[in-house]
């Protein structure tokens, strides 16, 4: 098991590269408010198509991309949040839970962009981003070196 210092490394450097497919997809996509699956009634029905859509058939292979990369990272976070409640260490557990939120609002809130086409969700998605960005680097700070023990692991009672 990797340690937990190193998940959040590959956090942050796994939203950098998230980022960056955003960036790609916002300034050189494309995606007409009036696609396929625009404007659903029902909102989480309408993000799971929306997000498969840009996957299978969506205006570009930067927007599959990131929709791909974007559920890969969810993964990654929750993963990140599992290692951490292991871990058994306070601040970086609060770490991994804040940034596994920012990841979770970033998500949703693509998907908000894609059924609704409303700047305010790329807004959103973008201060989900952030929130995560901060969470994972204090998780990284507050994580020691051999971070997947728990405090009380290894130690002996040097008081006899």
């Amino acid at each position: 098991m990797a340690r937990l210092k190193e998940g959040f490394l590959g956090a942050l450097i796994a939203l950098i590269a998230q980022f960056l497919l955003g960036m790609t997809v916002n300034l050189f996509v494309t995606i007409d408010p009036n696609h396929p699956n625009a404007n659903p009634t029902e909102y989480f029905t309408g993000v799971a198509r929306n997000v498969a859509w840009a996957i299978t058939s969506g205006p570009s292979i930067w927007l599959a991309i990131h929709a791909v990369f974007g559920l890969l990272l969810v993964l990654a976070a929750i993963n990140l949040l599992v290692r951490a409640v292991s871990a058994g260490r306070r601040g970086p557990i609060i770490a991994a839970s804040v940034g596994a939120f920012g990841v979770v609002v970033a998500g949703f809130n693509g998907g908000s962009f894609l059924n609704y086409h409303q700047d305010f969700s790329s807004m959103l998605m973008a201060s989900g981003f952030a929130i995560a960005m901060v969470s994972f680097a204090v998780g990284l700070f507050l994580t020691p070196e051999g971070g997947d023990l728990p405090e009380h692991a290894g130690l002996v009672d040097q008081r006899s």
